[in-house]
């Protein structure tokens, strides 16, 4: 017994952490830091605050948001078949979604009235646009990405999603009514009945597996891998099926909340499914993230513990990186490439560019190649022939707000001037070493990224 226990702790630590200083790149290791890295993932970025935030927000927009979806069916002259695909997606609401067409229609009739026109349009749009601007914030801090879309890209994705949703709804009951009447009318293929019934009732299930797909792929600001986002959407399908089943199963209890709430006793159960779904779509995510990134976390220990000594050694390197690029006629370098090319974990390497970003020492490009593809790359933004380690630390050490406290300068003079005296002191034998001239480690070699980049 002794030594089972020893083996079980020896696993429990390797799997926490000994995992990391483990270089193999068998099936094993590669899923158990998968999902050490989604675990930590979900842990570190509080994805259940995250959650209850937009669980909120979806309550605020619930109502505008089903008034542009059945005002666009109305425009098609499909608002019945809009209103029973809603129910066919969402079963396990539809009480909730009973209560809910009540208020649209209420919603769009005064909506189309008098000086509430203008009024309750700017409304609607503002609050389904604020719901997805929430969500790609959500992606974006979970991807680690702090360029935001600018407002014009904003209102015309945002739009054109709103837009595009009731229509492919439509779109699908529509063919999945014509697939349905075509072969109960049709006698010589009446053999394949039953197969097509399967696959209609996969239908939903597909579509939900391409709507997560298609969230992970396009809704963070940065370039993801398509494959990776399948696979993470159809586990998230399978996880929201489940949710759905436990849910229409759990109908049967609601008999017991009616006696607490009354006609409410749908809102507990609504904000729990609906928290539900918004963890799993946090979740896959993350686990798109992980997927992703995983050969480019090979090291150990939180980056928040990393000290300023450490994370300026990483600072000198990256920036010598890019003006070498630059100097050579190169091609810009990603931040996937600096993790990947110089063994630095993508986080910290994603911070790092960003601090040289606002400290006014490099900027964002996009190579005529990779204009679709949303992967910045990044120049110098300074004189690289001339850039010394004196300049680039004492940029990086003034860069953000050194104004906060009132008449600062005037009470400590005397201090202040002999710091400045001894940070002079300190930066004197860096004022000759010229970024260009730092040596720089040879890349890893393809060989060596193809073998950690295996995939399964």
């Amino acid at each position: 017994m002794k030594k089972i226990i020893t083996k079980i702790r020896n696993f429990v630590v390797y799997c926490l952490s000994g995992v990391w200083e483990d270089q193999r790149t068998t099936v094993g290791v590669r899923l158990i830091k998968t999902g050490n890295l989604a675990v930590r993932s979900f842990l570190d970025r509080g994805l259940q605050l995250k959650s209850m935030s937009l669980t909120y927000s979806t309550v605020l927009a619930l109502v505008p948001a089903l008034a542009m979806l059945l005002a666009i069916g109305r425009g098609f002259g499909l608002q019945d078949i809009l209103e029973t695909s809603l129910y066919t997606y969402f079963p396990s609401q539809s009480k909730a979604l009973s209560a809910a067409m009540s208020f649209v229609d209420s919603y769009l009739k005064e909506a189309s009235q008098g000086v509430f026109v203008g009024i309750g349009i700017l409304f609607l749009l503002w609050t389904v646009i604020s719901l997805l601007s929430y969500i790609e914030d959500a992606f974006n801090s979970i991807w680690d990405v702090k360029r935001d879309r600018s407002l014009y890209q904003k209102l015309t994705d945002y739009i054109a999603i709103c837009l595009m949703i009731p229509i492919l709804m439509i779109c699908s009951s529509g063919v999945s009514i014509f697939v349905a009447t075509t072969l109960q009318d049709n006698i010589h293929i009446s053999i394949l009945t039953p197969l097509i019934n399967r696959l209609l009732e996969t239908a939903p299930f597909l579509l939900v597996w391409m709507a997560f797909t298609l969230s992970f792929w396009l809704i963070p600001n940065i370039k993801v891998n398509i494959k990776y986002a399948a696979i993470s959407g159809a586990v998230c399908a399978v996880a929201f099926q489940i949710v759905q089943m436990l849910f229409l199963s759990g109908q049967l209890y609601v008999s017991k909340y009616n006696a607490i709430y009354g006609t409410f006793a749908f809102l507990p159960l609504m904000l729990i499914w609906l928290q539900l779904s918004w963890l799993i779509l946090l979740s896959g995510c993350v686990l798109t993230y992980s997927l992703q990134n995983i050969f480019t976390f090979d090291f150990l220990g939180d980056i928040g513990t990393i000290s300023p000594n450490y994370f300026r050694k990483m600072e000198i390197i990256i920036m010598a990186v890019i003006i070498d690029r630059f100097i050579s006629n190169a091609t810009p370098p990603s931040v996937v490439e600096l993790s990947t090319n110089y063994d630095i974990p993508i986080r910290i390497a994603n911070r790092i560019i960003q601090h040289l970003q606002k400290a006014g020492l490099i900027y964002a490009v996009l190579t005529d190649d990779e204009s679709d593809s949303r992967e910045m790359r990044y120049t110098p933004a300074v004189d690289a022939r001339t850039l010394t380690v004196k300049e680039l630390l004492q940029r990086l050490d003034k860069e953000g707000n050194s104004n906060f406290i009132p008449s600062f300068e005037k009470i400590y003079a005397k201090t202040l001037s002999d710091i400045d005296s001894i940070l002079d002191n300190a930066y004197q034998s860096a004022e000759d070493l010229l970024l260009m001239n730092i040596p720089l480690p040879e890349p890893l070699q393809k060989s060596d990224k193809d073998k950690r980049k295996a995939t399964t």
